[in-house]
């Protein structure tokens, strides 16, 4: 027998241990309860409170007050759930907020500092302090939980020092246009029959954020079917991406009919797609899953997991400082008490939108998700005159469910509930 023969036989019966190649699944409709049960949620609560405001809650300047009273709570959400995939916690944010607003004050109000300089020195200051508790989390090996919790005492301390017990205002027009203010009518109004007039810039603006979500979309699904994963039928997809960008139309009509887009929201449009970018498309953010899903294997694979973890902290140190001075610009005034309890608004988003108690699970999107659930459940009790225990009340409450559902998820797949 030839050498040709021979090797092809070889070939062959190689082919024949193998089996059969696995074809790659075919599209089909999917449902991830644990995952797309938040946004299903969150379209109930919203029907809910419209339907017991009479329509109140969806007025183009409810849903701006909603935006703009939130603002700082979402941008601390954002560097929350990082922080929490990881498999770590952080509850000094809301005295980072206190105490980097307060610098921002004095460099500004009492020094006279530009405010484009004295910006960029209070995300250095934020990003000091969330170096120092990533130095004692990481590498020296103290639990995040007694680090941040004596940072929460270490840096309202220091908000009193710096302010003297004291408010200091008002912030120069330029940081409270950034707080409280909205983007100018550049292209003019244009008709929209029975709904009036609204800014055509604003509408663009979200014509090219739905256009944008559809080919990001797209090249997903065609990465998942490049590897063989299972996608959703075509007419599925398209019909996502519709009703997504139906929802970001909506929203942005209201708005282009008050006072045209909020810069915090432009802002925090530009925040999630590059912070879902980071989790999704890099492998720094690929390393934050894996440190959060399962350390050892992590680390066994060639993570740096302590200086994945001490990134996270100054990252989520200058998330602080700019919420610090957005919440600072939105009052006009640095003042001892402010951010009090924002950490457990940024948890509770954190936690509300998807992530996992022991890690390894969440999206940005899910924590935008679940800070804005709030929002809506503190604005809506609001306009029926619901009165503060009620609202505190009905949020633990809903914190709490979020929970229980992740762990119910978790016990329905099989998966561990302990690492």
């Amino acid at each position: 027998m030839s050498d040709t023969a021979t090797s092809a036989n070889t070939a062959a019966a190689k082919s024949a241990a193998a089996g059969p190649r696995r074809p790659a699944p075919s599209p089909r409709l999917s449902f991830n309860l644990r995952q797309s049960g938040i946004y299903v949620a969150f379209a109930l609560i919203v029907v809910l409170f419209s339907v017991l405001t009479g329509g109140d809650l969806l007025q183009p300047q409810n849903i701006s007050n909603i935006i703009v009273q939130n603002s700082y709570i979402l941008i601390l959400a954002i560097g929350m759930i990082l922080i929490i995939i990881s498999g770590h916690i952080d509850l000094s944010v809301g005295s980072v907020v206190g105490v980097t607003g307060a610098i921002a004050a004095v460099l500004m109000v009492n020094h006279d500092i530009p405010w484009a300089l004295a910006l960029v020195l209070t995300l250095v200051a934020g990003a000091a302090i969330g170096a120092w508790q990533g130095y004692w989390t990481a590498y020296f090996g103290i639990p995040s939980f007694i680090v941040t919790l004596a940072g929460m005492l270490l840096f309202r301390a220091l908000t009193l020092t710096v302010l003297g017990n004291q408010g200091i205002g008002p912030f120069p027009d330029s940081v409270r246009t950034l707080s409280n203010g909205f983007t100018g009518g550049y292209l003019g109004n244009v008709a929209l029959g029975p709904l009036g007039g609204a800014d055509l810039f604003s509408l663009l603006a979200a014509a090219a954020s739905i256009a944008a979500l559809a080919v990001t979309q797209w090249r997903t699904r065609q990465a998942r079917r490049g590897y063989g994963q299972t996608v959703d039928p075509l007419p599925v997809f398209i019909g996502k991406i519709v009703a997504a960008g139906a929802l970001i139309m909506a929203v942005t009509v209201q708005l282009a009919r008050f006072h045209n887009l909020p810069w915090v929201l432009v802002l925090l449009a530009a925040l999630v797609l590059g912070y879902s970018l980071l989790t999704g498309r890099t492998v720094f953010g690929r390393h934050i899953y894996a440190v959060g899903g399962n350390l050892q294997s992590a680390v066994l694979s060639g993570v740096k997991a302590k200086s994945v973890v001490f990134w996270l902290f100054v990252n989520m140190g200058v998330l602080s400082a700019l919420a610090g001075v957005i919440f600072a610009g939105r009052l006009n005034q640095a003042g001892p008490t402010a951010g009090n309890a924002f950490e457990l608004d940024a948890i509770a988003a954190a936690f509300i939108g998807g992530a996992a108690v022991q890690g390894g699970v969440g999206k940005v999107v899910g924590a935008i998700t679940g800070g804005l659930i709030m929002a809506v459940i503190n604005n809506g009790m609001s306009l029926i005159g619901a009165p503060s225990e009620r609202v505190m009340l009905v949020k633990g409450l809903v914190l709490l469910a979020a929970v229980a559902f992740d762990i119910w998820t978790k016990r329905r797949s099989g998966a561990p509930l302990l690492r």
